[in-house]
């Protein structure tokens, strides 16, 4: 049974022309809620930490069977193809084992399965080099069920960045630049135009990054990337959310509650926002944090909701389909995040399986290219605030990889001309 889901998400579940690459795999629809993160909560989707930092992944399994997954971790380069280390050059101990720590789901009308899996285990000792890396799990045929990129770096440059608005008049009130500097004063970095690689993040959501800026120039041991286009983002609007920590009220969020086989929350109606002035509401970049008020462990205690959206768009969209988005599934488009217009209602609605707790999300446009508008329906504002990571990689002549000597953070809270 598990096997033949797996077949239908490979088959028919994933949109066509939409991947987020050649190597990562989306969940399928019986993987649900996966919490992949570092030591710091807000870092989570493909997280970044340092050498020798814990990394936890987390995932429920809504079939509930107690199945057996067994994980791999494999080291890339910067541009995400395989590198030619082997597997005891990068990796302390061994992989390809099972995962042994799972939990059945407690007090819920949804059953499942609860995983977990860090990093440093008794079988994972450590990661020896910095650099990228693709975690995978398999299922007991060992069938790649999904998988997660994370990112390891060393602290051996320093990078200083700053938001500002661009330069191009017909985007001031649209797009955010980023400008940075990378200074290693313990590294020499020789030539750093063709050995350094850098790539810019919004939000954690990998699917929009930049990469691969050069240096512009060089002053001592620091690096300038002064860039306007190359390193500029969608300013967007602030996340949409909803909160269903407590299950059987309604709230500021969810404008009714009914009871069937499982909960349905009903959010209220959301409203297209490109054309309205900005507002600022706080939110947390389009991350999830999952909790059941009345729970004393959310991990297991926490159930599963169908919750309702539903969108009033004033332009007709064709040969084009409106989605839900947000770090709740990693930013995938798929067909559970796929809007329907509802000729009766006139709305966009509907309906996706959460685990209780708080989340963001926005609507965005994927046309029939592939390609994605994410202000479509929620603008673009050059006052957003976003969050960005400046990733920095280096090749040391005649090394066999890219390491990853630092990264950086800045944020558009504020921002200059």
């Amino acid at each position: 049974m598990r096997a033949f889901l797996l077949f239908l998400f490979i088959t028919g579940f994933t949109l066509t022309g939409w991947c987020q690459s050649a190597i990562e795999t989306p969940a399928p629809p019986f993987i649900r809620t996966i919490v992949f993160q570092g030591s710091s909560p807000e870092n989570q989707g493909n997280p970044i930490v340092r050498l020798g930092s814990r990394l936890s992944l987390s995932f429920d399994d809504i079939i509930g069977d107690e199945a057996d997954y067994y994980y791999t971790i494999e080291h890339f380069h910067f541009d995400w193809s395989p590198s030619q280390l082997s597997k005891n050059e990068y990796l302390e101990g061994f992989d390809n084992v099972r995962i042994m720590d799972f939990t059945n789901s407690l007090n819920s009308l949804q059953p499942y399965t609860h995983y977990e899996l860090t990093i440093p285990n008794r079988n994972v000792k450590g990661i020896k080099v910095s650099g990228n890396y693709l975690l995978s799990i398999y299922n007991s045929n060992r069938e790649l069920v999904f998988s997660r990129k994370f990112m390891v770096y060393e602290p051996l440059a320093q990078v200083t960045a700053e938001v500002k608005r661009s330069r191009d008049l017909n985007f001031i009130d649209e797009k955010q630049v980023v400008n940075f500097s990378v200074d290693s004063p313990d590294l020499l970095l020789k030539n750093p135009e063709q050995n350094v690689k850098v790539s810019l993040v919004q939000n954690n959501n990998f699917k929009l990054a930049v990469h691969d800026l050069k240096p512009q120039y060089t002053i001592a041991n620091e690096l300038i990337y002064r860039y306007d286009t190359e390193s500029s983002f969608w300013g967007g609007n602030e996340f949409l959310q909803f909160d269903n920590k407590e299950i059987r009220v309604t709230t500021s969020d969810i404008s009714s509650v009914e009871l069937s086989d499982l909960y349905h929350h009903y959010l209220f109606l959301d409203f297209t926002r490109k054309n309205e002035p900005y507002t600022y509401n706080p939110d947390i970049n389009g991350s999830f944090v999952v909790r059941n008020i009345q729970a004393q462990n959310s991990d297991i205690e926490a159930d599963y909701v169908w919750i309702h959206f539903r969108l009033k768009n004033y332009d007709i969209v064709e040969n084009a389909e409106i989605h839900l988005y947000g770090g709740f599934n990693n930013f995938e488009l798929d067909k559970s995040t796929l809007m329907t217009y509802n000729e009766e209602t006139g709305y966009y609605e509907g309906a996706r399986l959460f685990k209780q707790g708080y989340y963001n999300y926005k609507y965005v446009l994927l046309n029939s290219d592939g390609s994605l508008d994410d202000g479509f329906i929620s603008g673009n504002f050059d006052e957003t605030e976003n969050l960005y990571s400046i990733l920095v990689y280096y090749r040391t002549p005649g090394a066999r990889y890219d390491r990853m000597i630092g990264v950086g953070y800045t944020n558009s809270e504020i921002i200059r001309n």
